[in-house]
């Protein structure tokens, strides 16, 4: 698996992505995480325009995942309930990571990839997305607490710290 960052030309391989995950959260019992067709395309592509939006192609160069990678403050992040970060130190943000459901390991790959970037990671999940927890718990993240979101909706918020 490759990560790059996205192109704009890359959109329309993205858009599906995004709409299957949806399916599938809601599938799995988390239909509230990403609600009124959230991630939009309007998003993504200012992602893609602040060089901030990557991809993951398979070997046959197909687009099987994507997400947000932003090294620096994350105003979502300034404060956190329930809790605390593990640390002030300068982080990255992974936000709206996704996959196709055909390739086993995205996360992993991703969050690995992202370490390979900066040590001290945060990231965060909606309370019903279990299989997302379950995943960044085994990866190594540890939960840190409650975030808001930009449209006030709680998180679990959580840290990965190699500093």
């Amino acid at each position: 698996m490759t990560i790059t960052k996205a192109k704009y030309d890359d959109l329309e391989m993205i858009i599906p992505i995004y709409d299957y995950a949806r399916s599938f959260m809601t599938d799995n019992g988390n239909p509230n995480q990403w609600i009124d067709g959230y991630p939009s395309r309007e998003i993504i592509a200012e992602d893609i325009n602040n060089d901030s939006f990557y991809v993951c192609k398979n070997e046959e160069e197909s687009i099987v995942g994507a997400f947000t990678f932003i090294i620096g403050n994350d105003p979502t992040y300034e404060n956190i309930y329930s809790g605390k970060w593990l640390n002030d130190k300068t982080y990255g943000v992974i936000h709206r990571l996704v996959s196709n459901g055909t390739t086993h390991g995205i996360t992993k790959n991703c969050i690995e990839w992202c370490l390979k970037q900066i040590q001290n990671i945060r990231i965060d999940t909606h309370a019903d997305n279990k299989i997302m927890q379950s995943l960044i718990l085994k990866i190594g993240f540890e939960y840190c607490g409650i975030i808001l979101t930009h449209n006030g909706t709680e998180r679990l918020a959580y840290q990965i710290s190699g500093v």
